[in-house]
């Protein structure tokens, strides 16, 4: 039987799987550099003015390759010396024996400058040769000695087609670049391994979301763990990466966190002694336990539970940061999350719903994941009609009937709703507080100090930053400005558009200053026109203690109303006005005037004219008012033994025989009164 060698064509390389992208090819090329334990890679070119490149080449800083063994790394195809390496991919790129020929991508011919340590004759230089016509054979030069102190490869392209500057230039190369060997050099950062594109560091740091460096010992072995969140994706999964001690790969395992839809690209480099003689088992190649150090080791089962465990806690910080947030911002934005009226009790009912949507979005990402609008919209609202009521913990039901939830996601979700449940009657016992309290100092400044009160300095002063006292729906426009600055300031904000030029009005009252003018943030149907809405506005005129309200101040109120009527850009129909003058007493004028509107049923009423009317109160109207209001908030308090204990040692009564008189007022309040 004759024996005979197959023959190397051209072609047959050419079809054997080389790269046919210029980036993936280029990219061969730096690993061999890293291969050769280079640490830093160069790509320097030269173009003309309309992108011709007319030199490229890659060098490196590492062994060089030596004439002795050209044979057997040159010569080989698909075939190599090469046993392992730093890549990611967990394949060498010249451990086939092609990826030198991946030049052919983008050029015709490629040399080979490279300079190596000879034992017998010190530092030797020669250049390889192969051109794409070419692809089976290679050419040497002559071997000198170098004239160079300095080991090293540079591969020079030549003749070039469909590869221009920008290519090289533009950042889709450069963020490849860093995907492809981010993480090798943020792992070697400290040994300042770099690659450099005309003199300029890659960076890769925009390409990483997060990092941990942690030391981890199990037994008698230690272990250093890089984690890295990747910002996007570098991959189709994610790994952990175990390395030796000269940081080359000797196994791998999906990590089994690879939910793509929440964007959670990582990658986990254990780096440690322990994997220089491991021998990771596959089902080509199976390894015996007792043969040496396997995935069957007891000491790499408690590693991954480590492991494991590290990556729980990343992911949900990383959802509980980012992605719960950017949910229920879309979920804001498509209607799917209820509408929450601009009080301070919904919006603490408002952050609740927040609060257990991202808790359970943490916990279990796919509740959420795969509903259609209809689907998020009910699965969101069952969830708030749910925890506004006593029956917060049938949550854990609505879930459970759209995804199985282990006993440790429901004892999680559980502490969560109660968690929750805490947070949100401390928020309302911290509202109740501030709101008794600032009552109560007005009682102080209207009843108790009158002689010392006066409306601008004191009463207006407070009234300002809680405008809430006449209803939790306004928003406050100004604050003591005239008529002029007024205008603006309610037209910038119905308008939504802030920094706009002032107004000019040309009225004898342009300079009145009506103490608060308060805008409705929200319109009210109108209930003479069907699919008509109205603006609610309130102009709030305050006055001292000492002032009895009586026909001289109705008439100042009148002024304002007037003014108002005759301005052309307030005085829409689909605008209400309410001004409300507030005073300690009321004269017989004004009671009159009560029971001359009393046929209006509108409490407090003294005229009505059109879309207009006028209200006369005294403060302890204001505050009977407020009492009232905030009654049905205190009744959602849930007073759980636990929490009324808590509230206790914090000095904070609460039961529901107290519950009008929830704040006791103390002598500070009484000694920021004395300071007025």
């Amino acid at each position: 039987m004759n024996k005979h060698t197959a023959k190397i064509t051209t072609k047959s390389i050419e079809q054997s799987g080389l790269p046919t992208d210029y980036k993936k090819a280029l990219a061969e090329y730096i690993w061999n550099g890293f291969d050769a334990r280079a640490t830093e890679i160069q790509l320097n070119f030269e173009d003309n003015a309309v992108g011709h490149i007319y030199s490229f080449s890659i060098s490196d800083n590492g062994d060089g390759i030596d004439i002795q063994t050209i044979d057997e790394t040159f010569g080989y195809f698909l075939d190599s010396q090469k046993t392992d390496s730093f890549n990611k991919d967990g394949f060498v790129k010249g451990k086939k024996g092609k990826g030198r020929y991946a030049f052919s991508t983008f050029a015709n011919s490629c040399t080979w400058s490279t300079t190596f340590e000879s034992l017998a004759d010190g530092l030797l230089q020669y250049s390889i040769i192969i051109n794409k016509g070419d692809l089976q054979n290679f050419n040497l030069g002559d071997t000198v000695i170098a004239k160079e102190g300095k080991r090293g490869t540079i591969v020079d392209f030549q003749d070039f087609y469909g590869l221009t500057s920008d290519l090289l230039l533009n950042n889709d190369f450069k963020y490849f670049l860093a995907s492809e060997f981010g993480w090798f050099l943020f792992l070697n950062r400290e040994n300042n391994y770099r690659i450099l594109i005309n003199g300029d560091p890659l960076s890769y740091q925009e390409i990483i979301g997060d990092s941990e460096e942690a030391l981890y010992k199990i037994g008698e072995d230690n272990f250093k763990v890089v984690f890295i969140r990747w910002n996007q994706k570098i991959g189709d999964k994610y790994y952990f990466y175990f390395l030796n001690a000269k940081k080359k790969e000797a196994a791998r395992k999906h990590t089994s966190f690879n939910n793509k839809a929440i964007d959670f690209h990582h990658s986990v480099y254990v780096e440690s002694p322990y994997f220089n003689d491991f021998v990771e088992t596959t089902e080509e190649s199976p390894v015996l336990s007792f043969s040496g150090k396997n995935q069957t080791d007891l000491t790499f089962k408690s590693l991954l539970k480590v492991l494991t465990t590290l990556i729980s806690a990343k992911e949900k910080q990383f959802i509980r940061d980012l992605q719960a947030d950017k949910l229920i911002t879309e979920y804001k934005t498509k209607g799917i999350f209820p509408a929450f009226k601009n009080n301070t009790y919904d919006q603490h009912r408002s952050g609740d719903l927040e609060s257990v949507i991202r808790e359970i979005y943490c916990t279990e990402p796919r509740i959420f994941q795969g509903l259609n609008n209809q689907q998020s919209k009910t699965l969101i609202g069952f969830l708030n009609l749910l925890l506004d009521t006593d029956q917060r913990e049938r949550v854990l039901d609505v879930l459970e009937s759209i995804v199985s939830l282990t006993d440790e996601e429901r004892e999680e979700l559980a502490k969560t709703l109660q968690k929750t449940t805490f947070s949100s009657i401390a928020a309302m016992v911290k509202l109740l507080e501030n709101r008794f309290t600032v009552v109560e100092l007005l009682r102080l400044l209207v009843f108790d100090l009158e002689k010392f009160t006066n409306e601008r300095e004191h009463i207006q002063q407070l009234i300002e930053s809680n405008y809430w006292l006449f209803g939790e729906q306004y928003h406050i426009v100004s604050a003591d400005v005239n008529f002029e600055t007024l205008l603006s300031n309610y037209l910038e904000f119905i308008e939504s558009n802030p920094g706009k030029t002032p107004k000019k009005i040309n009225h004898k009252e342009r300079l009145r200053r009506p103490d608060i003018f308060i805008c409705r943030q929200t319109e009210v149907p109108d209930s003479e026109i069907t699919d008509s809405m109205i603006e609610e506005n309130i102009i709030v005129e305050l006055k001292r203690p000492s002032v009895v309200i009586g026909k001289e101040q109705y008439s100042q109120i009148e002024d304002y109303l007037r003014f108002i009527i005759e301005e052309p850009r307030f005085n829409s129909a689909l605008r209400k006005w309410k001004f409300l003058l507030i005073g300690k007493k009321l004269d017989s004028f004004i009671t009159d005037k009560h029971e001359s509107q009393k046929n209006k049923g509108k409490k407090f009423l003294v005229e009505a004219i059109k879309n207009y009317e006028i209200y006369a109160l005294t403060w302890d109207d204001i505050f009977r008012q407020f009492e009232s209001r905030h009654k049905h908030l205190i009744s959602k308090l849930d007073f759980k033994l636990a929490i009324v204990e808590e509230l206790h040692e914090k000095g904070i009564q609460m039961d529901k025989q107290q519950a009008d008189n929830i704040i006791n007022i103390t002598a500070d309040i009484k000694k920021r009164a004395a300071l007025l």
